[in-house]
């Protein structure tokens, strides 16, 4: 929104001026630049993050935390440490071998940033029950210093989630 907000008004800043000088604004370019260039690397973060969750290798999924970073999915006990979060991407993995999981949107609020995603696949792990699954959810991260996440709480229906795996798709 506010990427949105200050994007119109540049484009809005530059229609008002007929003449072909510069001219001075309220907005400091210098850092509006370094915002567009923080967003889009968050964003190249997110598309890398979801495409980790297709890889099969599931410490590539904990190696975007920070060492002591926590993964909670539904409000389930977090998963503390990267060994913990990779424990929890190979379930996800092993149950869906074939396991896509695509970023829809990655939105930048006060108190967090929001990955919005889609996930899926067919349970064909160990166990399965052959059935696809397609469910969206959304991580609410905060990151560290470094721009790895520190915290991430997850959710998505469970309800409709756990009806997609049971019942064969119609």
């Amino acid at each position: 929104m506010a990427a949105l907000f200050i994007a119109s008004a540049i484009v809005i800043s530059s229609c008002n001026n007929p003449s072909k000088e510069p001219t001075k604004d309220a907005f400091n370019s210098e850092t509006i630049n370094k915002k567009s260039m923080e967003n889009e690397k968050l964003i190249d973060f997110g598309k890398h993050y979801a495409a980790a969750w297709c890889s099969q290798q599931p410490d590539s999924v904990a190696a975007y935390f920070s060492a002591s970073g926590s993964l909670s999915v539904n409000a389930n006990t977090p998963a503390v440490g990267r060994g913990a979060i990779a424990k929890v991407a190979a379930e996800f993995m092993t149950a869906f071998p074939d396991i896509i999981v695509v970023m829809d949107s990655l939105i930048m609020q006060t108190d967090a940033t929001a990955f919005h995603w889609t996930l899926t696949g067919t349970n064909t792990g160990p166990g399965g029950t052959g059935n696809k699954v397609k469910i969206s959810g959304v991580e609410l991260w905060q990151l560290d210093a470094a721009g790895l996440i520190q915290e991430s709480k997850g959710s998505f229906d469970a309800a409709e989630y756990n009806r997609q795996l049971k019942d064969a798709a119609k």
